[in-house]
């Protein structure tokens, strides 16, 4: 992409990119007590309009979030709302950016600290992942995926990245792209950053919510395109050896999109090439996103 990052939103100023600073021993970072979102603003291709997408739904999860880490004073919707606003008009994207806003305990203090709270909140360009379109390699990872009673998924905490990070890192070690976590009752979870979908006899099957999943944006964003397409959209559990039998699987996530699944294990799901359910679905997010239809217009937020 052309565009860089100069500007970031830091408790509702505007600095330098570079210039971002949080102490180090900041119980954000010490401890582990942050929240943030990653969320998309496409590029309308005819209109050049910028739109956020779901901005609304990030907000409301952001706010669960910040209620469940018992925040002091967190910052309201309608601030966090600006702030992602003025991030991206501050650095003048002319193509589609990620914006990152995360929520922190910026002072020092102990685990039991909940303030002072501190913000920030940038965009960025992110390229897309270069298999969107031929798919990926992933394998069942040995770690299990965390649990609502230990660090509870549906919140997004950045403490909880850690988990999926180590199965990610194992798997590039093994020479997949990408790793798939089961629950402690071994069935499957999701990704290691992105949400599961499976197709079977024509039905769209993704774990259900009690399989310690991220309450995705995206993964309700395909639920209803699907069903809108006619699709039989199923919630809830599915068999590690159902990965190896399945008609199609990809993963669903903001920063990862639609990416198909072509392998599970170094063996091919179906014919080891991207499904034409996948492909359709991701047509059709592509579209959504976009605005290049007029479905969901709800769903987009002019910059």
């Amino acid at each position: 992409m052309a565009w860089t990052a100069k500007y970031i939103i830091q408790n509702g100023k505007k600095i330098a990119f570079d210039e971002a600073r949080v102490h180090p021993f900041s119980v954000g970072h010490a401890y582990g007590g942050t929240v943030f979102e990653g969320i998309r603003a496409y590029m309308n291709p005819a209109t050049k309009q910028l739109s956020v997408f779901r901005l609304e739904a990030h907000l409301v999860r952001l706010d669960q979030g910040m209620k469940f880490m018992r925040f002091d004073n967190p910052p309201s919707r309608d601030v966090m709302r600006q702030g992602v606003l003025d991030a991206i008009r501050a650095n003048a994207p002319d193509d589609d950016c990620y914006i990152r806003i995360q929520v922190h305990i910026e002072s020092l203090g102990s685990m039991a600290t909940t303030g002072s709270v501190g913000w920030a909140c940038g965009a960025m360009p992110r390229e897309r992942n270069a298999k969107r379109s031929s798919g990926l390699s992933v394998h069942v990872s040995s770690w299990t995926r965390i649990s609502d009673t230990t660090m509870p998924p549906r919140i997004k905490a950045t403490a909880n990245y850690h988990a999926g990070r180590i199965a990610m890192l194992q798997a590039k070690a093994d020479g997949y792209d990408n790793a798939l976590l089961m629950t402690r009752a071994g069935k499957m979870s999701e990704g290691t950053g992105a949400c599961l979908f499976m197709v079977r006899d024509g039905k769209l099957i993704t774990p259900s919510r009690e399989n310690d999943i991220l309450e995705s944006v995206t993964r309700d964003t395909v639920i209803q395109l699907a069903a809108e397409h006619g699709l039989s959209v199923e919630q809830g559990t599915i068999d590690r050896t159902e990965l190896y039998i399945a008609d199609e699987l990809f993963f669903c996530g903001t920063g990862q999109e639609l990416l198909p699944i072509t392998s599970v294990d170094k063996l091919p799901v179906a014919d080891g090439k991207p499904g034409a359910i996948t492909m359709r679905l991701q047509e059709a997010y592509e579209s959504v996103v976009r605005g290049t239809t007029n479905a969901h217009a709800e769903w987009r937020t002019p910059v």
